[in-house]
């Protein structure tokens, strides 16, 4: 059995470090990482299930036993964007392409792993390895047949279709333990690892501080650390309360981007907090209700607004220009029903306040992540008293953002997307 857990472990993590561009639906955030949790609109922080619990609250980690979760999802984003009136050609302008564009790359493998350990009745130890993306875009080459996504008003040419790809991996190394029988707590120290390309931004040339560090210079990485803390308390029979905060993460520049990414390549990622509860409303089902704040506003390189920071020379320096999201608050409701031993069931609907103001939609065709709303459902199935494997799957209806363009006021730029995804996971007991 130990042989089949290293090789498990092994693989895991090698595959999600193999992971190419995967996108994520709160921001650049996952709704969910465990797909019990999917199944659930995300919520969980007071109901661990798996030994992915301590992505979203480690405290959890002591209460799911020994076990390994290994899983992947089918996840498809539908992106798109429309540029409707001509450029105006004024000095000084920055005009698009009067067109409608779908982005290519529709379909990403997202796996996801792990492992808990219990070191006694109290005590428990556990790795989750998980991944988050969601700045990823692919638009065409020659976007409308004549020109690239972004040539600045100039005479159609060459300059290739935008795009950005982002993707983060995380492991989570948990210790949690019990207070008394009511009450337990738990930390995770986070290593992170990301991985970022753009292409055709050349236009943006003039304003950037180090334009051989702007653009297609090919996939760069960084390396990073932050931590989870959680709690989580049976505060009376049946109901549950729990709290987890994540701090920023401090990663390394994108050396290769400093000229584009304020504070000369810096992409920290947002500190998070949520706070759950779970109420178990009968013997069989459970309702869920969390709430999550992402402080994306902290990040210069994505809270930066596109106005007045998009000065000549000015991106990639501590005041350069970013995507200019705001700090998103998530409700996550989810029920779950337990039809015997052998099957439960999950529902669930989560809202959230999406980042990009309609004063920021020009930068953001590279990053469009609008969503709003997940609608979701999962089951889990027991096969005996040593494995059980769950499904989930989510649906995002479209959402669309309108705003000028801040460059050429007389265009109105409209972002659109929708998404679902698919996910499976299977787990040893032991």
């Amino acid at each position: 059995m130990r042989h089949h857990q290293k090789l498990i472990f092994g693989t895991a993590i090698g595959a999600l470090i193999a992971t190419g561009n995967a996108f994520a639906t709160n921001g650049y955030f996952s709704h969910a990482y465990s797909v019990k949790d999917k199944g659930l609109a995300g919520a969980g922080v007071a109901l661990p299930q798996d030994s992915l619990a301590a992505a979203a609250n480690p405290a959890g980690m002591v209460e799911v036993g020994n076990r390994i979760d290994a899983g992947v999802a089918l996840f498809s984003p539908h992106r798109s964007y429309t540029v409707e009136g001509a450029p105006s050609g004024a000095p000084n302008s920055f005009g698009l392409t009067p067109e409608s564009v779908d982005s290519d790359s529709e379909y990403f493998l997202i796996p996801h792993f792990g492992w808990n350990h219990m070191l006694d009745a109290d005590r428990a130890v556990g790795v989750s390895v998980y991944a988050n993306g969601g700045m990823n875009t692919d638009w065409p080459d020659s976007a409308g047949g004549s020109a690239g996504t972004f040539y600045g008003g100039s005479v159609p040419g060459s300059e290739p279709g935008a795009g950005v790809d982002l993707a983060q991996l995380f492991v989570n190394l948990s210790y949690a333990q019990r207070i008394n029988d009511s009450t337990s707590w738990g930390v995770s120290p986070i290593l992170a690892y990301q991985r970022f390309e753009a292409t055709g931004l050349a236009a943006f040339g003039g304003f950037s501080s180090d334009v051989d560090n702007l653009t297609d210079n090919d996939h760069d990485s960084s390396f990073g650390y932050g931590a989870r803390l959680g709690i989580t308390s049976e505060v009376q029979t049946g109901l549950t309360l729990a709290a987890s905060y994540q701090t920023e993460m401090r990663m390394d520049e994108l050396d290769q981007y400093r000229g584009l990414f304020a504070e000369q390549g810096g992409f920290n990622i947002p500190a998070t907090m949520a706070l759950g509860l779970a109420w178990e409303t009968s013997p069989a089902t459970t309702l869920l209700f969390d709430v999550q704040r992402i402080w994306y506003s902290d990040i210069k390189s994505v809270g930066n607004p596109m106005l007045p920071n998009l000065q000549p020379g000015s991106l990639g320096n501590d005041d350069g220009a970013g995507f200019g999201w705001e700090d998103v608050t998530v409700i996550k409701l989810g029920y779950q029903w337990a039809r015997d031993e052998d099957w439960t069931w999950r529902v669930g609907y989560s809202r959230c306040d999406q980042p990009i103001p309609d004063s920021e939609v020009m930068f953001n065709i590279l990053a469009p992540g609008v969503m709003e709303q997940h609608l979701t459902a999962g089951f889990t199935q027991r096969l005996g008293a040593a494995g059980e494997w769950s499904f989930a799957a989510m649906y995002a209806p479209e959402k669309e953002v309108s705003g000028a363009n801040p460059l050429d006021p007389g265009q109105t730029i409209t972002l659109r997307m929708d998404e679902w995804e698919l996910a499976a996971s299977y787990a040893w007991k032991f």
